[in-house]
């Protein structure tokens, strides 16, 4: 747990990692990434990504997800800590995201699609799990190159819990 969001030393940490982030040109960056043990995480996600809505850089202290449903859906994800590759992983759809902003404030936002699936892969990092271990099918894992190169479509499933 995360005491104190506000703390410069906190603060100090998340402007860091906004700077890591921007430079490496991902979506989302969690502490453990940066070798520092606490619970946070930053994301934005991209207005072409998320159906024209764009959220910009948020920190997010001592997250809590919550599943609005069942239905898992596969996605491609990348990892900035396992450069190179992807993966179709399947995550929930539609989540609540609770925790603490940068700012102290509270958050509680309910979130679908790309947007819910970063928070869980950033989320996943927190609890020392990368998304390989969330994968149930390994004929969607390979290069960046070579994923592009032979793209497959990934399976219209919906999957229960």
């Amino acid at each position: 747990m995360v005491p104190d969001p506000a703390a410069p030393e906190i603060q100090r940490l998340l402007a860091d990692m906004a700077e890591t982030l921007e430079d490496a040109g991902g979506v989302g960056l969690a502490a453990p990434q940066v070798h520092v043990p606490m619970r946070l995480f930053i994301y934005h996600v991209p207005a072409e990504r998320a159906d024209g809505v764009e959220i910009p850089l948020t920190a997010v202290v001592n997250p809590v997800i919550t599943p609005l449903e069942d239905r898992k859906v596969l996605g491609w994800e990348g990892c900035l800590s396992i450069p190179g590759l992807r993966a179709a992983v399947p995550r929930f759809h539609r989540i609540r995201l609770t925790g603490i902003d940068a700012a102290g404030q509270k958050i509680n936002q309910e979130l679908t699609g790309f947007a819910a699936r970063v928070v869980q892969h950033e989320t996943d990092h927190l609890d020392g799990i990368l998304y390989p271990m969330r994968m149930n099918d390994f004929r969607y894992f390979g290069f960046n190159e070579e994923t592009a190169r032979y793209p497959l479509t990934l399976p219209q499933q919906e999957e229960p819990l």
